[in-house]
């Protein structure tokens, strides 16, 4: 006998609804036997049960064998972008974390508004891990109970439980035993702990398990809402909410983790489409990273969803779910990371409107609709606006409304207009393209009609049956998934059994929550081995996913629903709604760029914090693909000048330094996956300068220099120089980012960096007195940075005055402040990004196109690899215009990076070295830009992205003998010779001698 499943999907406009027989997925109809459309309601419950019930009646089907409900639902996101006080709690933030993280608090990115709805304040306890499993210390029971007490007398009812590398503590157990201290101290806390959230990156995670214990208790209510609906239908099955990453979860885990639901709609449509379209059997399902690159052959499947204002599209992976978002996802202004799919949207849909310039005859396309008026406005319906449907009328491809009222419209119009949306769709599957595999499109939604003829770059078109009804499909379809990610020492082990018990790990989770064990497979096997860790150390991410299992016995009819008026969301009293907010660490702006004068007085620049996002954007063009992230470094920063920094944040000329003047160093030294999960206490390069000086005797020093202006260290110097009052001098020792100690400018030119200290935030602190070279002291850094959990300060040998005049590279903070400036202001003209950066230094624009292979190993304690970029097509390059031209070839390009870029290379498709042309080699500086102009650092690099590769001139001391040996590709072990990037080196600009006037 048949068994059923209903799909519900619930948009902005209309609610979605399906009944599948899951004993006929194999029939040409897919076992779809009935859908249905209804408004979205205000309270989003009563618009599903209308659905569910109309199908329920047109499919007149036994409801006793209905096996689940999966609903797709915006209700909880929607909480959180309208900062609606009614549906949110404040959240205080329990940190497992030591002596570590506090140099940036808890809420530290969130837009003004939002925290100060949920601020419920901030609380560090001992306990954490290091990546290597060493906890940093044990968790103390009585600060727990005392924590807890603390809370609850504060009218918090809400916990963000927070530990350092808890994703990496297997099942959590150092969050989890907290979390029982404080419930057995404070039974009525809710609390959410972040292993159950998201991966490892401190900041982001928390943030996201903030949001998602602000909505707990939305949460419970959305659910009991759905389960007295179902109850009133008379559906007794399980309910199950779909997830962001295209996976569903039970109603119960769903209201404990509403943030894991928000992105659940375009995830649905991409997933039902693929389904309805029967390419989720073969060799795609099951088919996982370890093969991926094995099956060369295997199309990209590419989802074109077209509604009636815009077109989303989404790649699938070969695992059948939808390619996720790299990196950081902003939801209502915050930060977070957490799983979400991938899509591009452009403004093209069935009701976007056709406009004709009358001085050009240029036919342009949306992004303005006559969306659900469509049958009001459009001229196929009596309406008096041009449409896409309009058009597709007038070629004869469709049969909408009435032809005759359109046969006024030129024939240069529909024709314009047909050329007009096949070059925008081809140009949003290009962007989603990711390799030169034959691509196979799926077109659903009920703007498909607009695919009138074949699409350029696509080898086949599709378009599934029920397409109107995918995110519905997608819905009901919904497997289950189980999840590993932990960090193995593999030294001594077999690495195949140790993935294999993790692979074995991964689907028993699966099983645990529903999925039926033979239909079980894994779908996603990721390996990456740890910088400067010995043992081997791996981390392994595993992920196993599977249709939910049949049950034996079917469920009974439910009883009655329970009056449950206190969970209503129905009579709850009124109350102001906030606005969205704009995030408030993005200062610019509230400013005109174009007018904005940094404060400079008497040869002091002091610092803003419109200046130090100008600055951090700098650094990443700067960092050429290493230094690490400038975000976190960029919030310490603003977290000091916000809380007494005022006046105390300032930078000097090097010009202005007396030739005895003590000028001290510091930075941070480990590894980026280290450094944004165990963030800095705060104390660790003020520790590192003290005990610096106290070894060579100086009672006060004047300044701190960098050691680096490219990445995070660029900016590591300003919450150091508020805690000594002293000025940081406007120039580093790089000029750059560059990957040891011995790459300082100073290094090269016979200053010595001993004595060199590293130090924590626990007061570990060790010196090097003297070594035989910058090399060994490089060594013995490497190695004892390992014992300090590889996240440490660095402080080298102070240096006089005399020094830094003569061997470091002046002014780099004034040109890093510079270029951000370009770019922030490129971004609100809506010029082009290149153009402007050479505005403002000498550079050379060596590729443009988009990245096509990622390469990545660990190797001497450093990320090594090499990225491959492909050319942009005809049609791209025409939007990619720029003065100063790239290289005119059809060839790729190759980058080599070693944490920093290394050269650039024409290339053949593969990168092959024999096809190598090199086009720039380090010490110049190597920069890869986003289509935002903001810097791609080399642990960001992925398939698919579109980039610029520029090249701007080294300082000329890297130019010598000297210079080259070291920092050119010799020092790199680089057959090769030096190629520079084609410009002549000026010195950057100062912004104390152009502001000081």
């Amino acid at each position: 006998m048949s068994l059923y499943r209903i799909g519900v999907d619930v948009g902005g406009t209309n609610t979605d609804a399906v009944v599948l027989d899951v004993r006929a997925r194999d029939t040409p109809h897919r076992g779809v036997l009935a859908s249905h459309k209804a408004p979205t309601t205000p309270d989003i419950t009563s618009g599903i049960e209308a659905a569910i019930r109309a199908v329920l009646q047109e499919s007149a089907i036994d409801q006793r064998r209905v096996l689940s409900v999966t609903i797709g639902t915006t209700h909880f996101i929607n909480a959180l972008v309208e900062a609606d006080t009614r549906r949110l709690d404040r959240v205080a933030v329990v940190r497992l974390c030591g002596a570590f993280t506090r140099q940036i608090p808890p809420f530290s990115d969130f837009p003004a508004g939002l925290r100060g709805i949920l601020d419920g304040g901030a609380y560090y306890l001992d306990g954490g891990f290091e990546i290597d499993g060493r906890e940093i210390a044990p968790l103390d029971e009585s600060q727990i109970r005392r924590t807890a007490r603390e809370i609850n007398a504060a009218g918090v009812r809400t916990v963000a439980l927070v530990g350092i590398f808890s994703p990496l503590d297997y099942e959590g157990k150092q969050e989890e035993t907290c979390r029982k201290i404080l419930l057995e101290e404070e039974p009525g806390l809710r609390i959410v702990c972040s292993h159950d959230i998201g991966p490892t990156g401190l900041l982001e995670r928390e943030n996201a398990t903030i949001l998602n214990a602000a909505i707990l208790r939305t949460g419970q209510r959305v659910k009991h809402g759905f389960q007295r609906a179902m109850a009133r239908l008379g559906l007794a099955c399980p309910l199950y909410l779909s997830q962001n990453d295209g996976t569903l979860i039970d109603a119960d885990t769903a209201a404990a983790f509403p943030i894991k639901t928000f992105a659940s709609g375009p995830t649905n449509s991409m997933t039902g489409a693929a389904f309805l379209a029967g390419i989720d059997h073969g060799k795609r399902e099951g088919m996982g990273a370890e093969t991926e690159s094995e099956n060369t052959v295997q199309p990209q499947v590419i989802v074109v969803d077209i509604g009636g204002t815009t077109t989303d599209v989404c790649a699938l992976l070969p695992s059948g779910f939808p390619r996720q978002a790299p990196g950081f996802v902003d939801v209502g202004g915050v930060r977070t990371a957490f799983s979400m799919p991938e899509v591009l949207s452009i403004g093209l849909g069935g009701g976007s409107i056709v406009q004709v310039d009358p001085e050009t005859a240029e036919v342009t396309i949306g992004p303005s609709s006559v969306g659900h008026a469509i049958q009001q406005e459009a001229k196929i319906f009596g309406g008096t606006t041009l449409t896409t449907s309009d058009i597709v009328v007038a070629l004869g491809k469709a049969t909408l409304g009435d032809a005759a009222l359109i046969t006024d419209i030129p024939e240069s119009v529909v024709d314009g207009a047909q050329k007009r949306i096949k070059k925008m769709l081809e140009g949003v599957v290009e962007k989603m393209k990711v390799s030169t595999a034959p691509v196979h499109v799926l077109l659903v939604g009920g703007g498909a009609l607009l695919v009138t003829s074949d699409l350029d770059g696509v080898d086949k078109c599709i378009q599934p049956i029920h397409q109107g009804a995918a995110n519905a499909v997608g819905a009901a379809i919904a497997k289950v998934s189980g999840d590993i990610d932990i960090v193995e020492m593999l030294e001594g082990k077999d690495e195949k059994a140790v993935v294999d018990a993790a692979r074995q790990k991964a689907i028993d989770i699966a099983v645990a929550k529903g999925a039926a064990r033979g239909d079980v497979r894994v779908v996603e096997v990721n390996k990456m081995p740890l910088q400067y860790m010995h043992q081997g150390a791996m981390r392994i991410q595993i992920r196993a996913v599977g249709p939910l299992a049949v049950p034996t016995e079917l469920t009974p009819p439910p009883s009655p629903p329970l009056p449950c008026s206190d969970e209503t969301e129905e009579g709850e009293a009124e109350e102001d709604i906030a606005k969205p907010q704009t995030a408030s660490t993005q200062s610019s702006t509230s400013v005109d760029l174009g007018t904005y004068r940094p404060q400079v007085k008497s040869g002091v620049w002091y610092v803003s914090e419109v200046d130090l996002e100008l600055i951090a954007t700098g650094c990443g063009i700067l960092g050429t693909g290493g230094g690490g992230p400038t975000h976190h470094e960029y919030l310490k920063a603003l977290h000091v000048l916000r809380n007494g920094g005022q006046g105390k944040m300032r930078v000097v000329s090097p010009k202005s330094l007396n030739d005895d003047d003590v000028i001290c160093f510091g930075s941070w030294y480990g590894s980026p996956s280290v450094i944004n999960e165990r963030i800095a206490g705060g104390t660790e390069i003020a520790n590192g300068i003290n005990a610096v000086n106290k070894i060579l005797g100086n009672k006060s020093f004047h300044g701190i220099m960098l050691d680096e202006i490219g990445g995070g260290n660029g900016m590591s110097a300003f919450p150091t120089s508020v805690h000594f009052d002293v000025p940081i001098v406007d120039g580093d020792a790089m000029g750059r980012a560059y990957p040891t100690m011995y790459h300082a400018t100073f290094s090269v030119y016979g200053h010595s960096l001993v004595p060199c200290v590293l130090s924590d935030a626990r007061g570990n602190t060790s010196v090097v007195m003297s070594t035989d070279s910058d090399i060994r002291l490089e060594k013995i850094l490497r190695t004892t940075a390992i014992e300090l959990g590889l996240a440490c300060a660095v402080c080298a040998n102070p240096l006089p005055g005399s020094a830094i005049k003569s061997h470091g590279v002046p002014n780099t903070l004034s040109q890093a402040w510079y270029l951000g400036r370009a770019v922030h202001m490129a971004q609100r003209k809506k010029i082009n990004l290149v153009d402007a950066i050479f505005d403002v230094c000498p550079g050379k624009l060596l590729f443009t196109g988009k990245i096509i292979d990622v390469r990545r190993h660990v190797g001497g304690g450093y990320t090594m690899g090499s990225v491959l970029i492909a050319p942009l097509s005809e049609d791209e390059r025409e939007h990619s215009s720029t003065r100063v031209q790239p290289i005119t070839s059809d060839s790729h390009m190759i980058i080599p990076f070693q944490n920093e870029y290394l050269y650039a290379a024409l290339s053949d498709s593969n990168g092959s070295d024999e096809s190598q042309k090199v086009v720039c080699t380090v010490p110049d500086l190597i920069s890869i830009l986003g289509q935002d102009g903001e810097a791609i650092g080399s642990q960001d690099l992925r398939y698919g992205l579109r980039v610029n590769v520029i090249a701007l001139p080294a300082h000329p001391l890297w130019k010598t003998e000297k210079g080259l040996a070291v920092g050119g590709p010799a020092g790199f072990g680089l057959e090769m010779p030096f190629v520079g990037a084609g410009s002549e080196f000026s010195e950057a600009r100062s912004v104390i001698e152009e502001f000081g006037v």
